[in-house]
């Protein structure tokens, strides 16, 4: 499947947008933890899904408009490998960063940001719940010493 665009792209972004006014200051989320609470449109294969959807919360991001921008805190979205997608150098990526900076979020050396300190788990199970959502991937580590993880080692 090579479907670049949500088959309602209107009402996908809508959805992102309301996720995104969740993450509170000082946490990051990822394009594909947030693709992953959007469950797949019913004309969409759940594999395909996987693999289309981070892109089409990227679009949904980049569709946000002048007026709506102070309303939805975009810089709050960074790719998984805790970066910022915005070109380096770009005055954008500059803004970005000096936003989640002003919120209390660092980057390392390689201007990453630590996915176990500033990741943000998800709305609550009831908010999902009411928007037809499901939990999200968890952007942290799992840990040798969590007791609900079983040790292979």
């Amino acid at each position: 499947m090579t479907m670049y665009n949500p088959p309602d792209s209107k009402t996908y972004n809508m959805i992102v947008w309301e996720i995104v006014r969740q993450i509170p200051p000082g946490r990051v989320s990822t394009y594909g933890q947030i693709a992953s609470m959007i469950p797949p449109p019913q004309s969409v294969e759940p594999p395909a899904y996987e693999k289309l959807s981070p892109r089409w919360v990227g679009s949904a991001m980049n569709a946000i408009s002048g007026v709506d921008e102070h309303a939805i805190p975009w810089q709050r979205v960074i790719n998984s490998k805790g970066t910022i997608s915005l070109p380096p150098g770009s005055s954008a990526a500059h803004e970005q960063q000096a936003r989640l900076l002003a919120e209390g979020v660092v980057f390392d050396t390689q201007g990453r940001v630590d996915f176990d300190v500033y990741g943000w788990d998800g709305p609550d199970e009831h908010w999902l719940k009411d928007h037809g959502l499901v939990a999200p991937r968890s952007l942290k580590k799992h840990s040798l010493n969590n007791p609900t993880q079983l040790n292979l080692l």
